[in-house]
């Protein structure tokens, strides 16, 4: 799949053209800028950077070294925030304000705002430059004057009281499990989207009373986890409603919602 991926970003071709096309040859020319991508992709580089794209709830989302290459495990942060909208009605959600923490390339606060297009959404960052690849991502969705983007770290700053949603995929992996990490995700992604601290709770700790600080009265928190720190989460959860950790499709804990007492 990446040869493929990478044979098509060379070519600035798309699939059906490649398949439909199987007699053509590389030129010269081709062959030396392909052999020189495949070396970038051989010293372990993601293919996603490389390319500069990496596909998101069905859209074509910018990527760089700056942000988290955005995954499909994440979209069941999205089906989660949907499966709570769809309990609460079809127009529960089309007038509320919604806040993505640590929004890197911004793929949560674009999906929601295509789901949700009478939404107030928000997206914070800490980075600036995380922050500039989502307003690009914005704006080539034409969603820049639907989402608010905030410099700052997790919640800080946001008005008290008033989101009906906190959604994030923070941090989350303890230092302790740095060697059960893919190679090309601890040499390449931006450590501090992926390492938390040594337990890998350091974000999530700080998130979850910022979160129910800035949430109305039975307003939503719905972030990613992984499967070693679910038990841990469930009981910094304590004192919400409703509290529920749901698998993604290889039986791992993944998600986490809880919702603000009323």
């Amino acid at each position: 799949m990446n040869a493929e991926l990478l044979i098509r970003f060379m070519l600035d071709c798309d699939r059906a053209y490649l398949y439909a096309h199987p007699e053509r040859e590389l030129t010269a020319e081709e062959m030396q800028r392909y052999d020189e991508v495949l070396t970038r992709r051989a010293s372990g580089i993601p293919a996603q950077y490389i390319t500069g794209h990496q596909e998101f709830w069905g859209l074509d989302l910018i990527v760089s070294p700056a942000v988290l290459i955005p995954r499909p495990e994440t979209e069941h942060v999205i089906e989660t925030v949907l499966e709570i909208a769809k309990v609460a009605g079809p127009t529960a959600l089309q007038k509320r304000r919604i806040v993505d923490v640590g929004t890197g390339s911004g793929a949560i606060a674009i999906a929601l705002a295509k789901e949700f297009p009478r939404a107030e959404i928000h997206a914070t960052d800490s980075s600036p430059d995380a922050l500039e690849v989502a307003r690009v991502n914005a704006a080539r969705h034409d969603l820049s004057a639907r989402i608010q983007f905030h410099s700052t770290d997790l919640l800080k700053g946001l008005l008290a009281g008033e989101f009906d949603f906190v959604v994030s995929n923070p941090p989350y992996v303890g230092e302790s499990e740095e060697e059960q990490v893919q190679l090309e995700v601890r040499e390449f992604e931006p450590r501090k989207a992926v390492f938390a601290g040594p337990t890998g709770l350091e974000v999530i700790d700080r998130l979850i009373p910022q979160a129910h600080a800035t949430l109305r009265p039975g307003g939503w928190l719905v972030f990613e986890i992984s499967g070693t720190i679910a038990c841990a989460v469930r009981e910094l959860l304590s004192g919400w409603h409703d509290v529920e950790i749901a698998n993604d499709l290889q039986e791992i804990a993944r998600v986490a919602r809880g919702r603000k007492a009323t």
